[in-house]
């Protein structure tokens, strides 16, 4: 299995174009094995604009080779299938990958699988979280460890949705311990965010307008963050 690190490299979520190319032409000259799970990280950069078709194409290309690209082809068609607005069908594909993954013991690909079928099937996303919350104390490396951060944040959001605040908050929480410990510096400032959010929601004003001005100082021109202080300032009494 390629190393996450060396994925994460190519990766750039906010130009999923440029990251197509990226995986294209490091799987160009790559090892057969690297080359199959590089192409199913092409393929994802594909979905994410849109092109589901030649994304599919490309996955198909990819067989006969390891557990972790078999895995991997799951999780991708998965994410199609619900970028595609077909939810059944992603469902079916992510619990395959997460018996793929299971039964390689790959654990950071079955958190993967759990974290999508949260997102998938929402109506279990507290059970498909806790699984994958669970499998994550099997994880030997900090990488792995980092999920913690979007398993946290689904379940702080399912909670907040059910206003069950006070649950959401310690959720938030513990998404925000995981991005200080494991995350990245994006992953730190939006827990944050959602840490003063839910203090909105349960009345604490004051306490969430000086996490959001703190996050105001750190990026001025974060429309999120000015956006909260907005609504935050307008239910201010008198």
């Amino acid at each position: 299995m390629l190393d996450q690190a060396t994925l994460d490299a190519l990766w750039d979520f906010d130009d999923p174009a440029g990251s197509e190319r990226r995986f294209a032409d490091a799987a160009a000259f790559a090892a057969a094995e690297d080359r199959a799970e590089l192409l199913t990280q092409q393929a994802r950069a594909l979905g994410l604009q849109k092109q589901f078709g030649e994304a599919d194409a490309l996955l198909d290309t990819v067989e006969g080779v390891s557990s972790a690209a078999r895995t991997r082809v799951l999780l991708e068609r998965g994410r199609i299938r619900n970028s595609a607005m077909e939810p059944d069908a992603a469902v079916s594909l992510f619990r395959a990958a997460v018996d793929a993954a299971c039964a390689a013991h790959l654990t950071f690909l079955a958190i993967d699988g759990y974290h999508m079928l949260a997102i998938a099937d929402p109506e279990r996303a507290e059970q498909r979280t806790r699984a994958g919350l669970a499998d994550l104390r099997h994880a030997t490396d900090d990488r792995t460890r980092r999920w913690a951060v979007a398993l946290h944040n689904i379940l702080g959001w399912h909670r907040h949705d059910a206003g069950r605040f006070e649950e959401a908050l310690s959720e938030f929480q513990l998404a925000l311990e995981a991005a200080e410990q494991y995350g990245t510096h994006d992953q730190v400032i939006f827990a944050r965010w959602a840490v003063g959010r839910c203090l909105r929601s349960l009345g604490r004003t004051d306490e969430a307008i000086e996490v959001q001005r703190q996050l105001l100082r750190e990026r001025p021109d974060d429309p999120d963050v000015a956006e909260e202080l907005s609504l935050l300032k307008g239910s201010e009494p008198g």
